[in-house]
């Protein structure tokens, strides 16, 4: 652990506690002046200044507590920013219901002054933001010494024999690690990084030279010396992690049980419970209907201009998908191709006598830039003048939100193919067709085109493996920059 990160891991406990303390001085003045409850007048209540600091004090200490028991002080690089966010959320409504429980439970027992519910509902909102923008800050703070390299990064070595570009480019980019060898029985051609030439190299550097982390991806070396080299990473200190392959990260998603006294492990097909499958459907229900009342008046301006260009119907095209075993559903996008060259499997033309379908095959055999399954057309000559504005910010897949409200899609699951893509799968590949398709995916938000077939099919075995609100979410904003970005 770095010296940097000690300080301003430490730094955010005072900090925070000072936060919660004067929140409830700001929510005292802000109650003073009004209520913040539109066309309601409440009776203006207080609380003596000497009351409230021992209400202040008080319930700052138990809101550290709460943080400190959900590990929200444990010092970590590079943690998940969305999933700190909605700890915090969590840990707030923790301390606010039992504050409410305490607060008059004890009352008349314990202090038998009352302080008023609008301060301590104002309190929790003003220490909600503040310490969300204090942790961004404080993370900048640390982002910007990293990248001026004001403070000692991570040293990190890998043991690999290939050129794993991919995990070698993560690293790199990552301003938390300084990459400084890679060390294997042979040296290998075109590798960006230096080469350690020996096994008891790695030992003397291990000792030596502060090394912080060993990436473990493949190697020559065997067994034993494998085993020795994570012995000495325990002895120092240092972080051993290793490249997962797909059966680690299902074997993650597990419950232990009983049969009798002989203990069974089963691993789960999906990290997804009941009442989890009634919270997705709930927010997909409220957020569709939302988006589609907000954008309402795009969807208006979308369709004008497609009429406008090519004044076929429909505007809005159904695309033949495949659902949830196999099943077949109209997927909703709005038509950026001349309507004489746009596949009808939806419209009930038999595909044999569709034209249209010939067209595509014979352009992807000659311009397709993506392999196996998946393809993508370069320079497609179908598409209209207006494809360039509705594809590139992704306005086409917007009337995909009526599928979420009436249940054919979800916002976040696999991506949804059609029928002849299906057709050219592998066996294992099957799997991202036993849950609903969705709107967005973990490939559309990590490295998108520059993923082949089976980096998309691995992405969304992950995803059903191990399944989060909080994952959610993470998609949905990451699509949302995406977007913004493009």
């Amino acid at each position: 652990m770095k010296r940097y990160e000690i300080i301003f891991w430490t730094l955010r406990l005072p900090v925070e506690f000072l936060i919660v303390f004067f929140s409830f001085f700001i929510a005292r003045s802000i109650r003073l002046v009004t209520d913040l409850i539109p066309r309601v007048h409440l009776p203006i209540k207080t609380i003596a200044t000497e009351n409230l600091i021992e209400f202040a004090l008080f319930w700052s200490f138990v809101f550290i507590l709460v943080f400190i028991f959900s590990w929200l002080y444990k010092i970590k690089i590079s943690n998940s920013k969305v999933k700190e966010f909605f700890d915090i959320i969590k840990c707030l409504s923790i301390w606010f219901i039992f504050y409410i429980a305490i607060l008059y439970l004890a009352n008349g027992y314990v202090y038998s002054t009352e302080i008023p519910r609008l301060i301590i509902f104002f309190s929790l909102l003003i220490s909600f933001v503040f310490i969300i923008i204090e942790r961004f800050l404080i993370n900048k703070v640390i982002e910007n010494l990293l990248k001026r390299w004001t403070v000692e990064r991570y040293k990190v070595i890998l043991i690999t024999k290939t050129n794993e570009l991919e995990i070698i480019n993560e690293i790199k980019r990552n301003f938390y690690y300084d990459l400084v060898w890679y060390i294997n029985k042979d040296c290998i051609k075109d590798m960006e990084v230096p080469y350690l030439w020996d096994f008891k190299d790695l030992k003397n550097l291990i000792k030596r030279w502060g090394l912080d982390e060993i990436y473990y991806i493949n190697s020559d070396f065997s067994t034993k010396q494998i085993e020795e080299i994570f012995e000495y990473s325990r002895i120092y200190w240092i972080r051993y992690k290793y490249l997962a392959n797909t059966f680690d990260l299902i074997k993650n998603n597990t419950e232990t049980l009983f049969l009798w006294k002989i203990p069974i492990i089963e691993i789960k097909s999906i990290w997804l419970t009941p009442w989890g499958r009634v919270i997705k459907r709930t927010f997909d229900i409220f957020s569709s209907f939302m988006w589609i009342l907000i954008l309402s008046p795009l969807f208006i301006f979308v369709w004008l201009l497609i009429k406008i260009e090519d004044p076929d119907w429909p505007v809005i095209y159904r695309n033949k998908r495949v659902w949830i075993n196999w099943r077949l559903f109209d997927c909703f996008k709005f038509r950026y191709m001349k309507w004489e060259f746009c596949t009808k499997e939806s419209y009930w033309i038999n595909p044999e006598k569709d034209s249209a379908i010939k067209l595509e095959k014979e352009l992807i055999e000659k311009s397709s830039t993506r392999n196996w399954a998946l393809y993508k057309i370069k320079n497609d000559p179908r598409k209209t003048k207006i494809w360039s504005l509705i594809e590139r910010f992704s306005i086409d897949e917007l009337p995909q939100l009526f599928n979420v409200f009436v249940w054919n899609m979800s916002l976040v699951w696999p991506r949804p193919h059609q029928p002849r893509e299906v057709d050219l799968y592998k066996e294992h590949q099957k799997r991202v067709l036993t849950i609903k398709p969705w709107i967005t995916w973990m490939a559309q938000v990590n490295w998108r085109d520059n993923n082949d077939f089976d980096d998309e099919v691995n992405l969304d075995i992950f995803y059903i493996e191990n399944w989060s609100l909080v994952l959610d979410f993470k998609i949905l904003l990451k699509t949302i920059f995406a977007i913004i970005k493009r």
